[in-house]
């Protein structure tokens, strides 16, 4: 990419990131994007396609950074720490980034029949699966990761903190709650 694409590239994201934090996911229109990032309203559809494109990028953005944080940052949501405890810190961080961003994951997400397959999710549900084995957890491994992921997807994060007023601390303790009983050893 060229340096003043890659420039354009990232102050579209800056502004783009600036007007959902403000106005909403929902609210952020192409038009306004490129205002915000002083330049012409071409430049954002070339670049990104459409609005789809442009909060796909955005969420891609976010999620880059995520990733490393779990994947090679500090423990315990890094390498480090034992792996029912990573889960745990893994939960609790996907959760606090899905209320962070919950209007762009809403705005962003893919039709349902796409929406389980998307690599974001694939490399979560993987780690997931990584840390399960890791904690020798009894049961069909890939079916618990499932689950686990269930908990975290943005339409039920939605539903519990706005439509039904369920604060994040609550949220949080009922993942424990959930890894808790999943890695439970058996009986």
């Amino acid at each position: 990419m060229r340096a003043d694409a890659a420039r354009n590239r990232a102050r579209l994201l800056e502004a783009a990131a600036r007007l959902v934090a403000e106005r909403g996911a929902d609210k952020v229109t192409m038009e306004a994007v490129a205002c915000a990032a002083s330049v012409g309203k071409g430049t954002v559809f070339r670049r990104f396609g459409d609005r789809t494109g442009l909060l796909q990028a955005l969420l891609d953005h976010s999620e880059r950074a995520y990733q490393q944080a779990f994947l090679t940052g500090p423990p315990p949501l890094g390498p480090g720490a034992p792996p029912v405890e990573r889960l745990e810190a893994f939960g609790v961080s996907t959760l606090r980034q899905m209320c962070a961003y919950l209007d762009l994951y809403l705005a962003g997400d893919p039709p349902a029949d796409r929406r389980l397959g998307v690599a974001p999710r694939q490399v979560r549900l993987t780690h997931i699966i990584m840390l399960l084995r890791e904690a020798r957890v009894d049961g069909d491994v890939e079916l618990l990761a499932q689950t686990l992921m269930g908990y975290l997807e943005p339409a039920l994060i939605h539903h519990l903190s706005r439509q039904r007023g369920m604060e994040p601390a609550r949220l949080e303790a009922g993942w424990r709650d959930l890894v808790a009983r999943i890695v439970k050893p058996a009986t």
